[in-house]
């Protein structure tokens, strides 16, 4: 941080009065692990930091991303070369209409570095857990730091330990289960059994595929599949921009012409998540409820949308997606999921999905991984391949039966780039009825 203070200093000193600065701060240290065949195939650490430095003038701005060394002189440089060339480029472009700074000295800090496991712990925990069974996967921890800094004395500091491990366990006949662990602190009881949860759901793999005709059927959701259809709808669900040019796959909900049900209630709580609670815009960012007891609440505001539409911003990035969704849970016991689905599907995992009627909030896409065929309880055999084609008013609406007590940690697992703090806190979903079409 004191780095990046420094750097924050000289760029005060460096700018003139008619000039404002945003100057955006990212940097992690990250170990990466891959498994084949339940063995260390490839490991490796990645130390990096960067910034983002915007330059406004007379209602002009431009950015640019700078790579930083370490060393605080060639730092200064990169720093000061990048200034110059943005004060060369802001003559060259038009005053942008819905420019709206927040001219607030806002402060925050906040550091979670509740201590990672070591890595020698990790890997033997996954030798053990996987002992015979063919493990393919992706481990990757470390802190991750983001920083913010304005000329109107904004200053922002978020630094978060986590770890992610994505792994499936594979089949002799090429069938798989896949399974996540991620969060801030490593469980040696609870990712065995994660582990061993997934090794019984491959046993069933090996069993001869029931066939299924299209139709409706009941289903079960695991948080992994809920996911699935959370991510798509955030999409510009929540988008204030979207709402307001009639653009949001929930439209129709924010209209109050539909709704979800009552057990169903979503926020953006970026309190004691991974993400920052600052936005490269230089807005504070809060928690949202974005849907209550079914009925739509809040919306995603970045800066922008808040100029254009005449609304108060509230920290959104520039797509106004979510980036710490969580689900309230509900009442049914993991260990009374079998029992309550009775006779249907059991959902690991769903993939491909798109919009079938956008306006109608209907998805379509793909089963994946372990589906199995439930009856009376107990599972029966796995399921082939499947696509549905159903609405998110029916899947968490007239359709949804419970929610699971138990919620699930889900990071992504992206590193384009960087590693993602996005997270999704989520239960898995019982469905009276789910609509396959082949």
């Amino acid at each position: 941080m004191n780095n990046f203070k420094a750097l924050v200093d000289w760029l005060k000193q460096a700018v003139t009065d008619k000039e404002q600065f945003h100057l955006g701060y990212a940097d992690e240290s990250s170990a990466f692990v891959r498994f084949n065949h339940a063995q260390v195939r490839q490991a490796g650490q990645v130390q990096q930091a960067s910034l983002n430095l915007k330059l406004i003038n007379d209602g002009r701005h431009a950015d640019l991303g700078i790579t930083l060394s370490g060393e605080p002189d060639l730092d200064r440089q990169r720093l000061a070369d990048g200034l110059q060339q943005l004060r060369e480029t802001l003559p060259l472009l038009p005053p942008d209409p819905y420019l709206l700074l927040n001219h607030n000295a806002w402060h925050s800090h906040n550091e979670q570095l509740r201590p990672l496991p070591e890595l020698a712990q990790v890997l033997q925990d996954i030798s053990q857990a996987a002992e015979g069974v063919d493990l393919v996967g992706f481990y990757a921890a470390g802190p991750i730091t983001r920083g913010f800094a304005s000329s109107d004395g904004a200053f922002g500091w978020h630094q978060a330990n986590s770890f992610n491990f994505d792994f499936s366990l594979f089949h002799a006949n090429g069938e798989a289960v896949k399974a996540s662990y991620a969060g801030h602190t490593w469980d040696s009881t609870e990712f065995a059994r994660r582990v061993q949860q997934a090794r019984d759901q491959l046993h069933f793999l090996g069993r001869p595929l029931h066939p299924l005709a299209p139709g409706q059927y009941r289903a079960y959701l695991a948080p992994a599949a809920l996911e699935e259809i959370i991510s798509i709808v955030t999409w510009g669900g929540f988008s204030a921009q979207a709402i307001a040019s009639k653009g949001s796959s929930l439209q129709r909900l924010y209209a109050g012409e539909q709704h979800l049900s009552p057990l169903v209630t979503v926020s953006e709580q970026i309190s004691g998540s991974l993400s920052q609670a600052f936005s490269p815009e230089g807005y504070p960012r809060s928690d949202v409820r974005l849907i209550n007891t079914g009925r739509a609440d809040g919306q995603l505001v970045n800066s922008r949308s808040a100029a254009e539409y005449s609304l108060s911003a509230n920290g959104a990035g520039s797509d106004e997606s979510p980036s710490a969704l969580q689900m309230a849970a509900g009442n049914l016991a993991q260990a009374d999921i079998l029992k309550q689905l009775g006779t249907g599907l059991y959902i690991s995992n769903l993939w491909y999905l798109n919009y079938s009627d956008l306006p109608a909030a209907r998805l379509t896409g793909m089963t994946r991984f372990a589906t199995f065929w439930v009856e009376d309880g107990e599972i029966k055999a796995p399921v082939s391949t499947m696509r549905f084609d159903d609405s998110v008013y029916s899947l968490l609406g007239s359709q949804l039966e419970a929610l699971t007590v138990e919620r699930e940690l889900l990071l992504s697992a992206s590193t384009y780039g960087q590693r993602n703090t996005s997270s999704n806190l989520l239960p898995g979903a019982l469905v009276k009825r789910l609509t396959l079409t082949l």
